[in-house]
């Protein structure tokens, strides 16, 4: 039996430029991207293709030399064209030029009554093998997962809160097969329960309502209540020792896909939004997409911030610029490179924000889609304690003085006040509500790479 739990803290950014409900097929980029910067807890990551290297979707690209059984694949087939490195020659993407119709490495096909009797080091195998086992992220720090460990619980939250985030009846319809085969298989690397978090307000997918042998629970309340960090504290918190994996419905899929059609199928579904999109809605892709096809003749104006994720914890990218690894959202914002005469204090009736003196207006019409650009109104300042982080952070952590022991360095003091329990999303929108400027995510990011090799 899941458990309904009803958040009250948190504040939902209702931004205009929303996918409409339609999946639209066009022909595929030229150029797909698969990038080390894209996962956290990366020692050093070694290429094993060069320019001018035939790939297929699923051949390995590289590894990282402290788990080189994790390895990282092509998401499409073709020519390799480009390893790029940056300073001391430190992998920063490989590109691939895509064929037309898609290749696949081939490995083994299960069927359902076979995969009821696989075990977990012949999943694992498979898995890693593939380069779907990056989509596993271990909890605390966000990396990663391990693959000789054994987690307590696997957690999927199974939808989005953040602003103009897609729809994932949308994202996944016609997957029931694969996330059930996906969620069979995870089971069996587990010693506790597989958590399955849908919202209880919005229409539930079969894909994850009638899913069997996982716990489905029901969340209620305004963002960060998608997030899985804020999900795993209300059912079942991290503690200094625990091993908790996460893994997004896409990563299911794929496991599901990789053991009944034994190929690593990276195709996807992305929603192109925000108000400066003409036309905002889905498009078929895969993993690592250039963005440029998506973009042409599609923008209402040309100096935008072209964003691949949300706005809260996506990455900036160029307009022909490249997916990263986890995203199904590209968001395109007007850029808010000007100065504004006092315009931390000023109030006005295009401002969203937090905090009524400033966004009264957006206070007075809360379902109103609104217009907003990159512009922070202010820059970094002394740490103002406020008391605003608590009021939008869903959790019995305190962030405020988390991010103090974190700039002190204070690693028991980290520890002592959650650590373990968080990443940058789950406090993302204490820097969308910090009047002091910070970049709260830098400094938690540190935060966890300090006390993860203390």
């Amino acid at each position: 039996m899941g458990k309904f739990i009803r958040l009250k803290k948190g504040f939902t950014i209702n931004l205009k430029g929303k996918a409409a409900p339609k999946v639209v097929e066009i022909d595929q980029p030229e150029t797909f991207v698969i990038k080390p910067t894209d996962f956290h807890g990366m020692y050093m990551p070694k290429p094993v293709v060069n320019v001018g290297d035939t790939v297929k979707a699923g051949s390995p690209l590289f590894h990282d030399k402290k788990h080189e059984n994790v390895l990282y694949t092509a998401p499409v087939s073709g020519e390799v064209v480009e390893v790029k490195r940056g300073e001391k020659r430190k992998l920063l993407e490989i590109k691939i030029l895509t064929d037309k119709k898609i290749e696949f490495e081939p490995f083994r096909k299960y069927s359902v009554s076979e995969i009821a009797n696989l075990g977990a080091a012949e999943i694992k195998a498979q898995i890693l093998k593939s380069g779907i086992w990056p989509t596993l992220v271990q909890r605390p720090f966000g990396i990663v997962a391990d693959p000789a460990a054994t987690p307590k619980a696997i957690h999927i939250s199974a939808f989005d809160t953040h602003p103009l985030a897609p729809d994932y009846n949308v994202l996944f319809k016609g997957q029931d097969q694969f996330f059930q085969i996906g969620v069979d298989i995870l089971k069996k690397l587990t010693s506790g329960i597989i958590h399955v978090n849908t919202h209880s307000t919005t229409e539930i997918s079969t894909v994850f309502s009638q899913v069997k042998g996982a716990e489905v629970n029901k969340f209620s309340g305004p963002h960060p209540a998608g997030c899985v960090g804020v999900q795993i504290h209300h059912l079942d918190p991290i503690n200094k020792g625990d091993i908790v994996w996460t893994i997004n419905p896409m990563g299911v899929i794929q496991i599901g896909k990789l053991f009944l059609n034994g190929v690593y199928d990276s195709s996807r579904i992305l929603a192109v939004v925000g108000s400066e999109v003409k036309n905002p809605q889905y498009y078929k892709t895969y993993t690592g997409a250039s963005v440029k096809k998506f973009l042409e003749g599609n923008l209402s104006q040309d100096h935008v911030r072209v964003i691949s994720g949300n706005p809260l914890t996506g990455t900036a990218i160029s307009k022909d610029g490249h997916m990263g690894f986890f995203d199904h959202q590209l968001t395109v914002l007007p850029e808010g490179d000007y100065y504004e005469f006092i315009g931390w204090i000023t109030p006005g009736a295009r401002k969203v924000s937090f905090h009524r003196a400033l966004g009264l207006l957006s206070f007075l019409s809360p379902g109103k889609e609104r217009v907003v650009d990159t512009n922070t109104h202010g820059e970094p300042r002394a740490f103002v304690q406020s008391g605003v982080f608590e009021q939008v952070t869903p959790m019995d952590v305190l962030p405020t003085h988390l991010l103090k022991s974190i700039l002190a360095e204070d690693i028991d003091e980290m520890e002592a006040l959650g650590i373990y329990e968080v990443i940058e999303e789950d406090l993302a929108l204490c820097e969308f509500v910090d009047v002091s400027k910070h970049k709260v995510q830098e400094i938690l990011r540190e935060g966890l790479e300090l006390v993860q090799h203390s």
